[in-house]
């Protein structure tokens, strides 16, 4: 075995995990808007080498997440509601396209499975966030992917990252948002309908976004 080759394909391994890592700080604003990147002791705190989260901090610089202040220092972006509202513009513009792509291809097993978390959070009265959070990443990554159209789930997966963020750090968001509107574009997958499908999704942003301007 190649030594070397060994060696690069760990720190490539160990640099793609701490990229992880910081993005989930990021998105759960455990990393919040503005705040400053250091690098020494964040490498600690995830007990890590400089080197990976080197390579880490420089690709969420490039897209986008990091960015440097008047001073040069590294910080987190804060997302603004203008930002907010051109990535949710973005979503409402092909996430309901996307929503009808999938719904001939989304497996009855995570039909089944995202019905299920759906009923869960439905039934309790006071949910984890986190828990909430868990499904609406899988119901709208699940569309994502069944969409199979590598590029609109690129467009989404970047722009939900910035709505995320904006929801997550400004606690703009109900404890059980969006259960009924969930729950219509579930039964429209199921049913295998296409355009309930697009029309759930359109009908589901656009109620996010009239919430966010609501209580912002």
């Amino acid at each position: 075995m190649d030594d070397g080759l060994s060696e690069t394909n760990d720190e490539t391994s160990l640099a793609d995990d701490t990229y992880r890592l910081l993005l989930a700080d990021i998105l759960s604003a455990r990393l919040a808007g503005g705040s400053i990147v250091q690098q020494r002791r964040l490498a600690s705190q995830h007990a890590v080498s400089r080197s990976p989260m080197r390579h880490a901090l420089s690709r969420l610089e490039g897209e986008g997440l990091l960015v440097r202040n008047e001073k040069g220092v590294l910080c987190v972006r804060v997302i603004s509601l203008k930002d907010y509202l051109d990535g949710l513009t973005m979503r409402m513009l092909i996430e309901p396209t996307a929503a009808a792509l999938a719904a001939p291809h989304v497996a009855d097993v995570d039909l089944e499975r995202l019905t299920s978390m759906l009923d869960a959070i439905d039934a309790d009265p006071g949910p984890d966030p986190e828990i909430v959070w868990q499904f609406d990443d899988a119901l709208h990554g699940c569309i994502a992917d069944n969409s199979r159209n590598a590029f609109m789930k690129a467009t989404i997966g970047d722009m939900r990252r910035y709505t995320t963020i904006f929801e997550r750090q400004m606690a703009v968001v109900r404890a059980k948002p969006g259960i009924s509107e969930h729950r219509a574009i579930l039964v429209a997958l199921a049913a295998r309908d296409a355009e309930g499908a697009r029309r759930a999704m359109s009908e589901h942003l656009d109620a996010v976004r009239q919430g966010v301007l609501t209580n912002y």
